[in-house]
Formats: structure tokens, C-alpha cells, sequence
């Protein structure tokens, strides 16, 4: 079931009003699970058995891990065997057919020519993001960071909390689990941000990012033909695509969330607007970033070793974020891009901008900011391209001309909803939540805001492209 579908529109306010009906905390998340289940049903309920094996686990090492007089042998053995269990899924599903092939690759280069079993495998949805967000609150157990959690349903309703189970926020278990363990209390003024999350997050999906992907895709699909500046703003209009496609689902992930009273971590602060490669990261996939820092960085020892320590590091860390991603070599080079991109600012020492401020802009900062767009734009045209041939035949089209305009200009309206989006973003910038206006003069009466509100409706409901799947769910 996607957000952008007609079926969410029936599902959201049904399942609100049955949850609020009941009063009790414990039915709440028992009606929440089974909202949850038939959400993700509706997409393949096979693997809802998946999902199933992930909760039970987790669930059954943490108590055993946090009970007492547990051994610290027997402590090691429940996290080890949860982890290489939830691993396993996510690799077999994820990552069989990549590893096999890629071993076949390399027979083939010795003149050693083996078949691999070729497997149809399905990704299940969201697997990636739930077995994070399992091992995520093993792991926290585990170092007695967070005490586990004694009722199953609350656990369950954790991990498979519908609005961010197939996409995110990957939600550390220290701030989402006590959500499910608390009363709750109906809000209007939380119920209220949320709708306008949801529909901010409508816009940024359905008027701005779908209308790229049809430029976008078109010019992909025959890159060779078109000049350099079609191939420029193809890799721009992309560039705004993923950002509005995913900051887009976060926040009806984090409205739908509001109106159920749980908060969910924000993904994106403006990362566009960052003047250097590490602050792009505090901005981006800010809760992917989090669980990184968490259970791989800073164990490996963070930044408290060498610089060169620190280097190995960082490099560890974003090549697992490449290959997260995906099972391509597009995604592992696209993080090696990005981690040697952050070298130079561990080796030379240099200091970055925060990502929890807001970003500021002038004359001075506009180089950095440009050039650090300009570098992310290259990544994203690595991210896309569906191979390493076709990611270096479209830098090479775009950078050295060799084809003539053989098409129509046709991204007009992506250009217009993606200006409007930016500036809107703008002007909330240092804003929690998505079309918080207040305290801006020129939004301070009521009147004003409906008035806002309702135009970006018009312009969603007039503007909205063809109904495109959200990229992140390919992950």
C-alpha cells in the first residue's frame, strides 16, 4: 500500500478513528500491530512471516540478554545468534544473487567458466529498515544501554509501526519503544501538524518528484542523444527527485505517526543547502546516519584514534551505506565517492557546520554551497544509473559533448513545483515540522495560512504526475 495511493486515503482516517476509540494503551498497540500486518499485507503477505521471525527473535534475545543472573556468555550468545539470524535474512534476500554473480565474475577472469544458481528472489519491502532497527535495539540491550522490552505486543508494534516500516526513519529503540509503553492522549495540535506534514509530503512526492522522474527517465532511457545541458538538468532534476521522493514519504511517515500521537526522528535539514560534503550528511538520511554512527562507527573507535584511524573509519561506514543501498557496484562506488570526498576533512582537520542548525547562506558561503550541490549531483548521477558503464557513458555525454538535441524540452512543470518547494522550504527553514509558518509576518493571520494550506493543495490535486512508487522502497 503506498502513501501517494487512493487505498492509504481509505486506510489512514479508518485506522485513526478505531485507534482512538480505544482507550486502553495495550489494545492501542495490539489494533496498531494489526493495522501494521494488513498494510504490509497488502503488498505481499508472504513475507509478513519474515517480519514475524525478526519481532520473535529480537524480542526472545533481549529478554534473555536482560534477565536476571543471565551470564555474560549466555548474554554473548542470545545477541550473536539474533544478529547472525536477522543478517542472514537480510543478506540471503538482498544480496544472493549479487555475491553469486559477482563469484562468477571472478572465476570467469581465470578462464574458470561456473554456473550459479540463479534464484528469483523477491525483496520484501522494508527489510532493510526493520532488520536495522531489530539489531539497533539488540545491540542497546545488549551494552545495557535501554532495558528490554517485557511486553511483546509493545515490541511488535515497534518494529512493524506502519507509517516508517517500509522506508523509515529507522527509529533507535531508546526513542521510539517507551512511545508504545506509555498512555497516549488524542492531540489536536499534534493531529493537526501531522495533516499538514502529510500534505507537504504529498506535494514533494506527487507534484515535484514524479514530475522529474518523467524528464528524468526520458533522458536516461537514450542519454547518448542529448546534449550536455539536457544531460546537466536531467542529473539536477534528479538530484531534486530523491530528495523530494524520500524527504516526501519522511514526512507522511512522521504526520501519519503525529496523528496516532508517536513522534518520529526528522530524516532530511535542508541538505542542499550544506557547504561541504560531511555537513551534506548531518543534513541527509539523518536517522540511516544515526544507526551508522551508532553500532558501526563509533565502535570501530570513531574519531578518537589516528586521523588515519579516523579515515579507515569513515570509509568502513560508507561503504556499508553504499552497499545498503543496493546490491550493485553503482552503490558501492557511490559511497567510496562520498567517503573520499570526506577525507580531506579529517586529514586537514577541517571544521563543518553543524546539522542541527539551520543553514545559513550568503555571498560568502554560495561557493562552498555550489560546489558541494555540484559534487552531490555527480553522486546521485552514480546512484541512479542502472550499471557502472552507463553511470560513466552519462558523466562522459555530460562533461564532453558527442550527441545533438534530438528531443523536446519537457521539464517545465518539474522546474516550477521544484522551485516552489525549495522556497518553501526555505522560508520554514529551523522548523520541526513541515508548514509551520508561525512567527513569519507574512503568515501571521489564520487566514493567510488556510489560505497557503489550500493553495498547495490545489496545486498537488492540479500539478501531480503519473503515481510512481517512492525509490526508497527498493531498499
Amino acid at each position: 500500500m503506498l502513501f501517494n495511493s487512493f487505498e492509504y486515503l481509505l486506510f489512514l482516517p479508518l485506522v485513526f478513528l478505531a485507534y482512538w476509540l480505544l482507550r486502553e494503551r495495550e489494545r492501542q498497540n495490539l489494533f496498531l500491530v494489526a493495522a501494521s500486518y494488513f498494510f504490509y499485507a497488502c503488498w505481499d503477505w508472504r513475507f509478513l512471516s519474515l517480519i514475524l521471525v525478526t519481532t520473535i527473535s529480537s524480542y526472545a534475545s533481549g529478554w534473555l540478554m536482560d534477565r536476571p543472573g543471565t551470564g555474560k556468555g549466555i548474554r554473548r550468545t542470545a545477541l550473536a545468534a539474533n544478529l547472525i539470524l536477522n543478517l542472514a535474512i537480510l543478506g540471503f534476500y538482498k544480496y544472493f544473487n549479487f555475491f553469486a554473480q559477482s563469484f562468477s565474475g571472478l572465476l570467469a577472469s581465470f578462464g574458470v567458466h561456473a554456473d550459479y544458481p540463479t534464484l528469483n528472489i523477491i525483496l520484501p519491502v522494508g527489510i532493510s529498515f526493520y532488520t536495522f532497527q531489530a539489531i539497533g535495539y539488540s545491540v542497546d540491550v545488549y551494552v545495557r544501554r535501554m532495558p528490554a522490552c517485557r511486553s511483546l505486543v509493545s515490541f511488535a508494534a515497534f518494529i512493524c509501526f506502519f507509517p516508517q516500516l517500509v522506508a523509515g526513519p529507522i527509529e533507535s529503540a531508546s526513542h521510539l519503544l517507551p512511545q508504545f509503553q506509555q498512555p497516549r492522549r488524542f492531540s489536536y495540535d499534534s493531529a493537526a501538524t501531522g495533516l499538514r506534514m502529510i500534505l507537504w509530503g504529498l506535494f514533494k512526492k506527487m507534484a515535484v518528484a514524479d514530475n522529474c522522474a518523467a524528464t528524468v527517465d526520458m533522458v536516461w532511457n537514450d542519454y547518448s542523444h542529448f546534449p550536455p545541458l539536457m544531460l546537466a538538468l536531467a542529473s539536477l532534476l534528479f538530484t531534486i527527485q530523491i530528495y523530494c521522493d524520500f524527504s516526501g514519504y519522511s514526512d507522511i511517515a512522521i504526520g501519519s505517526a503525529r496523528l496516532f500521537g508517536i513522534e518520529l526522528i526528522g530524516n532530511f535539514k535542508l541538505p542542499y543547502f550544506s557547504t561541504s560534503i560531511p555537513e551534506f550528511w548531518r543534513r541527509w538520511h539523518i536517522s540511516l546516519m544515526n544507526w551508522f554512527r551508532t553500532y558501526i562507527y563509533f565502535p570501530l573507535g570513531g574519531s578518537r584514534g589516528s586521523k588515519w584511524q579516523t579515515s579507515r573509519n569513515v570509509l568502513a561506514v560508507f561503504l556499508v551505506s553504499g552497499l545498503w543501498h543496493g546490491a550493485n557496484y553503482t552503490f558501492v562506488v557511490w559511497g567510496l565517492f562520498h567517503a573520499l570526498l570526506s577525507l580531506p576533512y579529517i586529514l586537514l582537520g577541517i571544521r563543518t557546520r553543524r546539522g542541527d542548525t539551520p543553514p545559513a547562506v550568503g555571498l560568502s558561503r554560495l561557493p562552498a554551497m555550489l560546489t558541494t550541490l555540484l559534487l552531490v549531483n555527480i553522486g546521485w548521477v552514480v546512484f541512479r544509473a542502472p550499471d557502472l558503464q552507463s553511470a560513466a557513458g552519462f558523466l562522459r555525454c555530460m562533461f564532453f559533448p558527442t550527441g545533438s538535441p534530438l528531443y523536446g524540452f519537457s521539464g517545465t512543470t518539474a522546474i516550477l513545483t521544484g522551485a516552489i518547494c525549495i522556497g518553501v522550504e526555505w522560508i520554514q527553514r529551523g522548523r520541526t515540522y513541515a508548514l509551520d509558518f508561525r512567527g513569519r509576518k507574512l503568515f501571521a493571520s489564520p487566514l493567510m495560512r488556510a489560505a497557503t494550506y489550500y493553495a498547495i493543495l490545489f496545486a498537488l490535486l492540479r500539478l501531480s504526475a503519473r503515481g510512481e512508487s517512492f525509490i526508497y522502497f527498493q531498499f
